[in-house]
């Protein structure tokens, strides 16, 4: 094959010129987002409509209350106890030892306690607390309910011995929701009535809306209506004797001595 004698007698080496090589193309510039005012505007406003409406939800005050409530600092604390011994014969069954006041959040709290402790039916729920939201309280009594637990009024110690503790107010609606409810010797109920602190409410039919509320759940769960009659006779905290919390099945199952 024939050489072209210009190829042959080219020179080579560090001081020829580089063969030619196609150019590179110039580089594509990202391109840019860009915002009309027309844009700007309307997420502006759709910030301040956010603003606005979560400023609005924030100012009431239970609103407040279950945002602190749920994502600052309950009002409640809880301790798992492996074996609560009630008799101080070092056997038991677990239980989730809830402490503290009935709070805005107090409900959702509770079943995340429960989900974390993973109780089994027949396991127990010690409380002790003097009350807080009515509201909460019948619905953490309807979740205790519903999973089969039993309540006691009392605290455990670092052995698992349960002591003796208070239950007044909205906690022993909390309480009513055991099946079975143990009665601790030493610890207390204590109920009174429960009003609205609106002042824009009618107090006497807000009385009897919250008392039917009352009566209804406290049915549902088998305790007489007779405590209600002794929630309705005073405003201030009566504490139940033994006797009568028996009577009333508020207590099912009372427990000796511990």
């Amino acid at each position: 094959m024939p050489v072209d004698d210009r190829e042959e007698h080219r020179p080579t080496g560090p001081w020829s010129t580089p063969p030619r090589v196609a150019s590179a193309p110039p580089p594509v510039a990202a391109p840019r987002w860009q915002l009309s005012s027309g844009s700007v505007i309307v997420f502006t406003l759709l910030m301040l409509g956010v603003g606005i409406r979560a400023w609005k939800d924030l100012s009431r005050p239970d609103a407040f209350d279950y945002w602190k409530d749920q994502y600052v600092a309950s009002s409640l604390t809880a301790s798992v106890i492996a074996k609560a011994d009630f008799d101080g014969s070092g056997r038991g069954r677990p239980a989730l030892a809830i402490r503290g006041t009935i709070g805005a959040a107090a409900a959702s709290w509770l079943r995340k306690e429960l989900d974390q402790a993973h109780l089994q039916p027949g396991d127990t729920v010690l409380l002790s607390s003097p009350g807080g939201d009515l509201g909460q309280a019948i619905i953490m009594g309807e979740i205790i309910r519903a999973r089969g637990l039993a309540t006691a009024v009392g605290t455990a110690d670092d052995n698992g011995r349960v002591r003796r503790a208070y239950c007044a107010s909205a906690c022993v609606l909390a309480y009513a929701g055991g099946k079975p409810r143990y009665g601790v010797e030493g610890s207390l109920l204590g109920v009174h009535r429960f009003v609205n602190a609106s002042p824009a409410s009618d107090p006497v039919a807000d009385a009897q809306r919250v008392t039917g509320f009352v009566l209804g759940y406290m049915t549902k769960m088998g305790v007489s209506s007779s405590v209600v009659e002794a929630m309705s006779e005073t405003s201030a905290i009566r504490w139940l004797e033994p006797k009568d919390a028996l009577a009333m099945n508020l207590v099912t199952d009372p427990l000796g001595k511990p």
